[in-house]
């Protein structure tokens, strides 16, 4: 299994490509935007597109995915709790950002807890962690879990938007707490971290009773 990590938009959002080098299966994780270089690297390696996983409706994470969506058919996944957010986004990036995305597709599958689904012959686990948003999700395999804009190296996402609430994001970090101290955590925008290092040195770690 290989990770491609494209930096996406103007809110340099983190794009990551997961794909088997033998099967040539893949999934993209929030396509914010610059469609043209994940699917370049697609069309290089001749991958097969099978999802799309939005961790969350914002529109930097997903102004990508119509285009992407139209070249490879592959299939929305999202939680329900971000519907309402993913729909309304291309007003939302342009009343407060001035940036202009287009209306994205109905998602394929909506995520409504905490679901598995088989890729590579591995298990691709959907965790429910809300506070950035009502619906953010977090995405485990193999090893890798992929936040969004839950945690961040050395912080979290910001909870003053819609739908954001700290109590629940402090939740949702005790339960990204309980993976394995290893698990690499490869987050919405920044660096790379692991699981261990934010536990002993992540501030909102500390405010979890």
């Amino acid at each position: 299994m290989k990770i491609k990590k494209f930096e996406v938009g103007p809110l340099l959002v983190n794009c990551y490509l997961v794909y088997d080098e033998k099967i040539k299966d893949a999934f993209v994780v929030d396509p914010g935007d610059e469609p043209d270089l994940v699917l370049d690297f697609i069309k290089e390696e001749g991958l097969n597109v099978k999802y799309i996983i939005c961790t969350h409706g914002h529109f930097d994470h997903i102004g990508a995915v119509r285009e992407l969506k139209d070249e490879t058919g592959a299939q929305i996944i999202l939680h329900r709790g971000d519907l309402e957010i993913y729909k309304h986004s291309p007003e939302v990036a342009r009343e407060f950002f001035g940036i202009e995305i287009e209306s994205q597709p109905e998602p394929d599958i909506l995520i409504d807890n905490e679901e598995t689904i088989k890729i590579f012959q591995k298990e691709l686990k959907f965790l429910y962690t809300p506070g950035h948003s009502p619906g953010s999700i977090s995405v485990y395999l193999d090893g890798y879990l992929f936040t969004g804009d839950t945690l961040f190296a050395g912080s979290v996402g910001r909870t003053d938007l819609i739908g954001g609430n700290m109590q629940q994001l402090l939740n949702s970090l005790k339960k990204l707490g309980s993976f394995p101290p290893d698990t690499l955590v490869l987050p919405g925008h920044g660096p790379k971290t692991k699981i261990e290092f934010e536990k002993k040195t992540n501030p909102f770690y500390h405010e979890i009773i």
